[in-house]
This record gives C-alpha cells, sequence and structure tokens, in this order.
C-alpha cells in the first residue's frame, strides 16, 4: 500500500542520521528528532484518521505522520525453531493455547490487546532446559546464517537515517519462556539452570554480532528486557550484577570496538536500580521509559547527567487529558530536548483512549516547540 502522508515532515538542515547522532551526543542540531513509538492495535479501528486513510499498522503510520526515519536490524538470535503455535482448548470468551514461547496461555477470543493470562510452561526445570536447548538453541543452526550483503543493499552506507543492531535480551526472553512466577523459582530453584539460560542468550548475540559487524555501518546498538514493573526488577539484583551485567559487558566490549558507543534497551517499569548495571556494561538510553512506573524523565536524565539518553518519556496519561495538560507536561520536558541525548515522544504505545485530535494538538505543538526556529 501507498502511504500519503497527512503532514509535512519537519524542516531541517541536517540528514535524519545527522541529527539523530548529534542529538543523542549533547551536539548542536537544527531540531529536535521527530519520531513516535507506534500505537495500540485498537487505534487502527477506532481513530477515524486512520480508518479514512487506511491506515492499519505503526509501520504505515510512520509514512502518514511523516516522522523521521529510523531503522534497526536483528538476526535469528534467541529460539530456532519456536514452539509451533495450536489452540488447545476453546472456552466461551477465551482459548487456551500454545505459544511459540512454549507457553500455555488464555487469550480473549475477540483478539483485542491484553496481557495473556499464563497458566503453565514447556520449561521449567534443568531436565526440560536441556532438552529444548539442544532442539532449538543450537548455535551452529544454519538459520542462524546472516545475509550480511541483503543488509547492505536494504540499508546502503550512504543512508541518510540512523541505523540500529539490535543485540536482543540476555534475561527478558528468558522470562518470556518461564513466565514470571517460573523465573522468581528459577533464581533459586534452579540458578546454574538460570546461568545458562543467560549465557546461552549471549553467545547467540556475540555470533550475530560476530557477523555483522565491521561489514555494517551502525550508529546505535538496541535491546529488550521487559524486567521490571512498578514495583522494581522483577529478578533479584545480585543476580542480575553478577550473572546478567557481565554477559552485557561482553555485548558492549564488542560494539565499542566498531565504534557503537549509543546503546538503548526497551525495559518498562521502574528501571532505577538497574540503571547503575546498564550504565556500567554500555547500556547508556532508554527506550520508551514509562513515566507513571517510574519517574519523569528530567530525573534521571539530571542524577545521570552527561552518562544517559532517554527515548520516549512523554507521559501517555497527558496525552489522554487533552490540550492543557499536554501543554503542560511538554512544557516540563522541553529543557530537557534543548540539553541534548533525549527526544521526546509517547511512553508505549499511543493508547486508543486519546483522541484523535488532541494526539495531532500534540504532534503539531511537539513541532511548535521542537521544529527548526
Amino acid at each position: 500500500m501507498t502511504v500519503t502522508p497527512c503532514r509535512n515532515k519537519w524542516p531541517g538542515t541536517l540528514s535524519d542520521r545527522e541529527r539523530f547522532t548529534r542529538q543523542m551526543h549533547w551536539q548542536s542540531v537544527d531540531r529536535c528528532f521527530n519520531m513516535e513509538f507506534g500505537y495500540w492495535n485498537e487505534n487502527f479501528s477506532m481513530w477515524d484518521i486512520f480508518v479514512d486513510n487506511g491506515i492499519k499498522n505503526n509501520a504505515e503510520a510512520d509514512v502518514f505522520f511523516n516522522f523521521d526515519r529510523i531503522a534497526n536490524v536483528g538476526g535469528n538470535i534467541w529460539m530456532s525453531p519456536g514452539f509451533t503455535p495450536k489452540v488447545i482448548e476453546e472456552r466461551p470468551n477465551s482459548l487456551i493455547k500454545l505459544d511459540a514461547s512454549g507457553l500455555i496461555v488464555e487469550v480473549p477470543k475477540d483478539g483485542h490487546d491484553t496481557i495473556p493470562h499464563y497458566l503453565g510452561a514447556s520449561i521449567v526445570t534443568p531436565e526440560d532446559w536441556k532438552r529444548e536447548k539442544e532442539l532449538r538453541f543450537r548455535r551452529d543452526d544454519p538459520a542462524r546464517k546472516v545475509d550480511v550483503a541483503a543488509i547492505r543493499a536494504r540499508h546502503p552506507a550512504t543512508r541518510d537515517y540512523p541505523l540500529g543492531v539490535y543485540c536482543g535480551s540476555m534475561i527478558g526472553r528468558i522470562r518470556d519462556m518461564l513466565t514470571f512466577e517460573g523465573i522468581a523459582y528459577a533464581l533459586y530453584d534452579y540458578p546454574d539452570m538460570l546461568e545458562d539460560m543467560v549465557e546461552t542468550a549471549c553467545a547467540l548475540v556475540e555470533d550475530y554480532l560476530d557477523q555483522v559487524l565491521g561489514h555494517i555501518d551502525f550508529d546505535y546498538a538496541s535491546g529488550w528486557e521487559d524486567i521490571c514493573f512498578k514495583s522494581g526488577p522483577i529478578i533479584t539484583l545480585d543476580f542480575f550484577n553478577q550473572v546478567v551485567v557481565p554477559r552485557y559487558r561482553r555485548i558492549g566490549k564488542k560494539l565499542h570496538q566498531h565504534g557503537i558507543d549509543l546503546w538503548y534497551t526497551d525495559c518498562d517499569g521502574d528501571v532505577r536500580p538497574l540503571l547503575p548495571g546498564f550504565l556500567d556494561a554500555g547500556i547508556n538510553c532508554l527506550f520508551p521509559f514509562e513515566v507513571n512506573s517510574c519517574c519523569h524523565a528530567g530525573e534521571l536524565l539530571d542524577l545521570y547527567a552527561g552518562q544517559l539518553r532517554i527515548m520516549g518519556g512523554v507521559d501517555k496519561m497527558a496525552l489522554g487529558q487533552g490540550p492543557n495538560a499536554i501543554r503542560a507536561y511538554l512544557d516540563s520536558l522541553a529543557p530537557y530536548v534543548a540539553r541534548g541525548g533525549y527526544i521526546p515522544f509517547c511512553d508505549h504505545r499511543c493508547p486508543p483512549n486519546v483522541k484523535p485530535a488532541d494526539y495531532l494538538f500534540y504532534l503539531d505543538l511537539k513541532e511548535k516547540m521542537f521544529g527548526m526556529k
């Protein structure tokens, strides 16, 4: 589908790539990098601006709103092959399914966006892990071979947008595989198994990076670690610092050897207890930085000035409260945009309770405040 933008791209004198790199290194820019993280699936059926223009997904929405371009590439760095999803049981309002991570989940029959109800996992004991590791986590799996030439053809060195290399997850995907309850028990019942899972995750990322670093010119690294909720991390700090952080360091060393000094990770919840470990290992940017389960982005940008960057951090609750709340929140972020090392956008997928008119007001105000003067 060809998408016709509904807005002009923000004017600028730098390329998107130059702007992103300079802004995230506290250097002068023509204007703020303009991006958003996306929208709930319901937005594409509930927002008239999407329905009337045939916009059906986040990629199309990025073009529709004419945001600056940012790209990311990743490889086969986790379970391969995954479990074959199947329906186990049909209930009046829900389905019991086996998903690709080997979890037994209950999901609503109507398919609306929600966190599944987890009923069980395929991997619980060291015996389960040994079996599935041999089947699904082989480092010599031919499917893990990267087509570097294809990536270079899609993202040439002459591109005008930033390109990131995806460094996966050291513990978040393990949480997915075991469930929250499962990882809580494994920390105490099977710590050796859990450390072997982290080591396996790290080795698979290292194998991927060894294939692409030095052959593709990346501007940043990215990752995903949903291991916090509003009360802090779901794993102990001892395990995080003694087992997880050393694996981050190994990945960070490879990135730094190839000139990549910006590395963000997507970790929702209150990440403050993990920040010293993140920064020590080289993860120096938070994305999309949820406000209500942590704090105002400025608190951490002040506390870790010159070390930490943040992408996101615009309170989604403020977006749902109308123009006055939106203006007040953007005003509170303005000093940090001016300082650099911070790109403002909604602090996760924008929910459907935000009115389209208010969202357009937000985009207009962002341009007025942070666009080129």
